[in-house]
């Protein structure tokens, strides 16, 4: 009787949705309110006016008036790049934080099919139903048909592990603004859906810190078209080639050449199988053709610069925070945005390129017919609401596009039409800066703290992790840190298309006039060798990671870049990722702590996800980092309870240690 119950309900909801796409185009998005955020509380930012003037924060208390030099600006003007900042301002940003997509619902549902698949919306809504009010860090949802991802065959009924978050009441997955539009119901991604939590236990939300078990990979291998996302795996130019079939078919490239697009099923296939096996909670942010997700990052950022595993976002407002922020926004949720650049960082042609994507997506609309006798890119042209910018988000030209920058080194600047320029990406930095994770109280004693942090000095720790945010800002080489190499040279071809890094001026109105005043980016203050590590041109090509702040660790875990670090409740047997995520039990944050720190421990993480092949094919091994603080190193067992503690009590940068 229950279970017709809830089928009646979702019948009522998508009879309501029927009815109401006639009259209007609905949106939902969820916003807690106050009294349902575990963050209580926030830092100065945004409680009195401030100006951030290429990343220097100054408050307007303590301006000198006009003609005040700041690196070079003659005026805290915005016409020279200032960025106003008050509570308004940062309260902008909390709002795009959770229902801001820069219409990414185009790609990810007409054209990734995130909603053709055997993932379906009215599941979705049934699984929420099924909460009855509740709450979930974990919605499991029941395939609507059989498919087969890889070597495994998911049945029809099945319930399987979203990651979506679900806070008390809410009809929507936190961070998934759903709409209708087209004739389409279509889902988006805002920030939330990868930087927000709800707490199992307590069931609010805890805004900046990651989703530690969001099965992005899985979902996008659900979709109908996950080869859209082919550029964040391991196919490359040669692939492509191989997937050529007598079934594929053929198309004019951007020189007037023909060539053969990549046959789609076959090509489908391949792409799921690799996309089945990232670990939940991590996700392949960058297109270099390479399967190496990545944990999802928190979003703790005061203080953390410069942005980004390998740093590669030091440049711009908020100390380049705008410019990590535009690079999720501007590439990671739209793969077509990098087609002008396919040619020189893919060796992959453009017409080829967009073809690949459009041949099969899930919206006839935006489906590419190469029997239609016309290019890809003009094919695009005509169902791209914007066609003077690459790609279906709400984007941006920057003054030297198609060469990328410092600033941009995806290539365009996310940026809705009727906000002022960079506008979004602006105030969600102000937003994410005024974050502070929960306290977590109770779990040790000021004593026991106060050795921690004496321990972590002796130890060497603060060599590294120094500072209000507990980082000294640096990039590392790999070959001195020694964690998983692979996503530390990501950055390695866009010297290719490195140019000035230029921009416009933050008070220019979206769409931009023509004659639209033109800045130039301050990077003066980059160290010549730390930009080689950050790019990868450094003498050994290796690359490094940037020191990571460590505020928040307590809602962190598992640890190090590629997450591999993972320790459940039980020592023992809750041993590296196969034995947490994988088998659905959340790290914990002491245990995978102690791994970090306990060499004994670290080698049966290590070996653990040597064990599973999958985790091999993804790169994630939890290796390096190899600062151990245990009996070996001359610690007691208590001392190292102790350090650990303290790191777990980090939870603001109100005092330098």
């Amino acid at each position: 009787m229950k279970k017709r119950s809830v089928v009646w309900l979702v019948a009522i909801f998508v009879a309501i949705i029927v009815v109401s796409m006639f009259v209007i185009e609905p949106e939902y998005a969820y916003i807690p309110p106050e009294s349902r955020i575990m963050n209580h509380d926030t830092t100065m930012i945004g409680s009195e006016a401030t100006i951030d003037m290429w990343g220097v924060t100054i408050q307007q208390k303590d301006r000198n008036g006009i003609g005040q030099t700041i690196q070079g600006q003659q005026t805290l003007s915005a016409e020279n790049g200032a960025v106003h900042v008050d509570e308004p301002f940062v309260e902008l940003g909390r709002e795009l934080f959770y229902e801001e997509t820069f219409g990414n619902e185009v790609f990810l549902t007409d054209i990734l099919g995130m909603l053709d698949g055997p993932l379906t919306v009215s599941n979705i809504m049934k699984a929420i139903f099924e909460l009855r009010g509740g709450h979930t860090n974990n919605l499991q949802v029941e395939l609507a048909y059989d498919i087969t991802l890889g070597d495994r065959t998911y049945n029809k009924g099945e319930k399987i592990d979203t990651g979506f978050d679900v806070p008390k009441g809410a009809i929507a997955p936190l961070g998934m603004p759903i709409t209708f539009s087209d004739g389409r119901l279509k889902a988006g991604v805002s920030c939330a859906a990868c930087h927000a939590t709800v707490d199992r236990d307590t069931g609010l939300v805890i805004e900046g810190a990651p989703n530690l078990n969001f099965n992005g990979g899985l979902l996008i291998a659900l979709a109908s078209n996950s080869a859209a996302y082919f550029t964040n795996t391991a196919v490359d130019e040669e692939k492509l080639r191989n997937f050529i079939t007598e079934n594929s078919q053929t198309i004019v490239t951007k020189d007037g050449k023909v060539a053969s697009l990549p046959d789609p099923k076959v090509m489908e296939m391949a792409v799921d199988e690799m996309l089945v096996k990232w670990p939940k909670g991590n996700f392949d942010s960058t297109m270099d053709l390479k399967n190496n997700p990545a944990q999802i990052p928190d979003s703790f950022t005061l203080g953390d610069h410069p942005y980004g595993w390998n740093g590669f976002a030091a440049v711009g407002p908020f100390k380049g925070l705008s410019s990590l922020n535009n690079n999720v926004h501007a590439q990671n949720s739209d793969i077509l945005a990098q087609s002008e650049q396919s040619d020189t960082l893919f060796e992959i042609d453009k017409e080829v390129f967009i073809g690949t994507i459009l041949q099969n997506a899930a919206n006839e609309n935006y489906r590419y017919d190469p029997a239609s006798n016309i290019k890809p890119s003009e094919f695009l042209a005509q169902v791209d609401d914007t066609p003077e910018v690459p790609g279906v988000n709400e984007m941006v030209k920057p003054p030297n596009f198609p060469k990328v920058s410092l600033f941009t080194p995806n290539g365009t600047v996310i940026s809705s039409p009727g906000f002022r320029y960079g506008e979004q990406i602006n105030a969600l930095s102000a937003f994410q800066n005024s974050l502070v994770p929960p306290r977590n109280e109770g779990h040790a004693s000021d004593t026991t703290i106060a050795t921690g942090r004496e321990v972590f000095t002796r130890a060497g720790c603060i060599t590294c992790h120094s500072g209000a945010t507990y980082t000294n800002h640096r990039v590392i080489p790999v070959g001195e840190v020694k964690t998983e190499p692979s996503r530390a040279k990501a950055f390695q071809d866009i010297p290719k298309l490195l140019d000035e890094a230029l921009t416009y001026s933050p008070d220019e109105i979206v769409p931009l006039r023509e004659d639209a005043k033109v800045l130039k980016v301050p990077t003066d203050h980059l160290d010549e060798e730390q930009l080689k590590l950050t790019l990868a041109q450094d003498h050994d090509g290796k690359g490094g990671y940037k020191v990571k702040g460590l505020i928040g660790l307590a809602y962190s875990p598992p640890y190090l870049h590629d997450g591999g670090v993972a320790v459940g409740p039980n020592e023992k047997e809750d041993v590296g990722i196969a034995g947490t995520l994988e088998r659905g039990i959340d790290p914990d944050p002491y245990n995978s702590l102690k791994a970090l720190l306990d060499k004994k421990l670290r080698q049966k993480v290590i070996e653990a996800n040597k064990s599973n092949k999958d985790l091999h094919d993804v790169h994630v091994q939890g290796i390096g980092h190899e600062y151990w603080v245990d009996q070996n190193t001359r610690f007691t067992e208590e001392e190292q309870q102790a350090l650990i503690q303290f790191l777990l009590s980090i939870t603001d940068s109100s005092e330098e240690n």
